[in-house]
């Protein structure tokens, strides 16, 4: 059966009880949840269950004519509206349906967002009678490459919906997108799998120290292979020299933590120290740390000098920069002064 039609294992009994109420089922979902967890999986998963002629309790059967052409890559009543880069990372042809209709010529990188053209492209689709006298269903994804334009243009769309048709919006924060488009949907949050349910997935996955890596994606599993597949480690060796001499409080030689980290796109390192610093904000309240438990006692120590009002101002800013990371006025400032920064916010309380 084709990956369109298979829930991961976390998914399936959460998907059946979801799925036994298509009887009496909204027009327009918008799944959204942790990032890494499969959101985009179980949203074309969900498709294929819909589109099924036979399902079983509310899964696709994978031998229907229905999900024989799903498996084919082909079915007439399944869309999916997608960036173009993201259409080209998955392995599709450029414009091979109609997520990228449209598309930027090729001389062009390919596009990030989803165009109001895409939107515009279905109009035809959506008036015609289904191939199967079923569902009609268009997949979303991610909900958030759309700008205020396409937006507006798909809320027309569902304040009058095209009939037997299901839109399947996937988001990982509801609250970046337009409120008046989420309130024309029903929210479907998908939940953390269990650590348990994540490992064995993971290790079925050829995933080496598949704990360390699920801490480090923060309990999402899809995530947890990415960061796995990069070729790095766990916890970046520059995080543990650093939080090494916090921990001793010792002042940290940033010069060549800088250059080191100079070399690395701005999101990555940023990333690991929000990490970094909500677990210190763990620590310091007692509770287990989440993304570096190999790094616990030294974590531990740092919070117990620190001050927590330090600790948390400066994860705020992180969090401040993390949304400009991608267009530093000067690499090699940018990363002395965040790390000057996390060096004063976890040095001894006054």
């Amino acid at each position: 059966m084709s990956d369109l039609a298979q829930f991961l294992p976390w998914q399936r009994e959460f998907a059946a009880k979801w799925l036994s109420q298509r009887k009496r089922f909204a027009h327009a979902w918008l799944i959204h949840g942790l990032p890494g967890i499969g959101k985009r999986q179980f949203a074309l998963a969900a498709a294929g269950s819909l589109l099924c002629e036979s399902p079983d309790h509310g899964l696709a059967c994978g031998h229907c004519a229905a999900c024989l052409w799903l498996a084919s890559g082909n079915h007439p009543d399944l869309r999916r509206i997608r960036p173009e880069a993201v259409a080209l990372e998955e392995g599709a042809a450029s414009g091979d349906d109609e997520g990228e209709a449209g598309a930027s010529p090729a001389k062009k990188a390919p596009s990030k967002d989803i165009r109001v053209d895409q939107l515009r492209a279905l109009s035809s689709w959506f008036n015609t009678a289904t191939h199967r006298g079923g569902w009609r269903v268009a997949v979303l994804y991610p909900a958030r490459a759309m700008n205020a334009i396409t937006a507006n243009a798909l809320l027309k769309v569902l304040e009058e919906p095209p009939e037997h048709t299901v839109f399947l919006l996937v988001a990982d924060a509801p609250d970046r997108l337009l409120p008046t488009l989420v309130s024309r949907c029903r929210r479907l949050p998908l939940p953390v799998p269990d650590a348990a349910q994540s490992l064995v997935w993971l290790k079925e996955q050829g995933v080496d120290a598949a704990e360390q890596w699920l801490a480090a994606a923060g309990g999402a599993p899809l995530l947890a292979r990415q960061l796995a597949q990069t070729g790095a480690r766990p916890c970046p060796e520059w995080l543990e020299e650093l939080i090494s001499m916090l921990a001793d409080a010792r002042t940290p030689d940033i010069g060549p933590l800088a250059d080191q980290l100079e070399k690395q796109p701005p999101e990555t390192w940023i990333d690991a120290l929000q990490r970094l610093f909500l677990d210190l904000l763990l620590a310091g309240a007692d509770a287990p740390v989440r993304y570096f438990p190999s790094l616990d006692k030294q974590i531990r120590r740092v919070a117990l000098r620190a001050a927590p009002a330090g600790l948390a101002e400066t994860g705020k800013w992180l969090a401040q920069q993390r949304a400009v990371a991608g267009h530093p006025l000067n690499a090699k400032l940018f990363v002395h002064s965040a790390l000057q920064r996390v060096a004063l916010a976890c040095s001894p309380a006054p």
